[in-house]
């Protein structure tokens, strides 16, 4: 039947995934890097997702579209809620795991929160209230022995790679920050020319927001030696 239902302008989606985290039905995934209506009778047609794009890809048109399921829509839910939960929004207890230095000693995990990728991370969860924000390049836990225990611990992380994600952190890192107290924003970034993306993706975030946060960037070299402090 003809009926109203939404439209993704994929040349304006930065996938930043704020329509994903709107939509109460799951009618849109980001699907590469890019926000996808995934099934029409997933899609009520009331357009929760407009008002939190902040590109204007998002719109209404009329065609051909299979009829609002809402038992369709209430049986995904349920397979999400028992299925992975690779993007649900958790936080997470510390726990001691052994080290493979001496396979003696025990060190914590100091990760707080799930998930960590930028992409896929909500715009408003608890992990982010009156946080330290830390935004990291994902090669620097590679290259720096002791990630967790000097730059992770007590810290909110979101990680990301500018060159791989192929998209703009800046406007969804900006909608973060607006509706989040963050206590601080630290960037850790390697010395590699691509990962200047994320360093100006926070700046630019940080401006654009319009909230003054304390910000520190380091820079890790890719032998694992601390460059430069700001």
């Amino acid at each position: 039947m003809i009926r109203k239902i939404i439209r993704i302008d994929e040349e304006k989606c930065n996938g930043c995934g704020a329509c994903a985290s709107a939509c109460q039905e799951k009618a849109i995934a980001l699907k590469e890097g890019k926000a996808r209506l995934i099934r029409d009778d997933y899609c009520d047609g009331l357009g929760n997702c407009l008002p939190q794009c902040p590109t204007g890809a998002i719109t209404f048109e009329e065609r051909e579209a299979a009829l609002f399921d809402e038992e369709a829509v209430k049986e995904n839910m349920k397979k999400e809620a028992a299925g992975c939960l690779g993007a649900r929004p958790q936080n997470i207890r510390p726990i001691a795991i052994k080290t493979f230095a001496c396979g003696a000693g025990t060190e914590p995990s100091q990760l707080r929160n799930w998930p960590v990728q930028i992409k896929l991370a909500p715009l408003q969860a608890p992990c982010f209230a009156g946080a330290e924000l830390l935004l990291a390049a994902d090669c620097t836990a590679y290259a720096y022995a002791s990630f967790h225990r000097d730059f992770l611990e007590g810290k909110t992380a979101l990680i990301g790679c500018p060159k791989l994600d192929g998209i703009d952190y800046s406007e969804k890192l900006t909608e973060l920050i607006r509706r989040n107290e963050l206590r601080s924003l630290t960037v850790v970034r390697m010395e590699v020319p691509c990962c200047g993306g994320l360093e100006a993706a926070a700046k630019r975030a940080l401006a654009a927001a319009g909230k003054k946060l304390p910000l520190e960037v380091i820079t890790v070299a890719i032998d694992g030696k601390i460059l430069k402090e700001q």
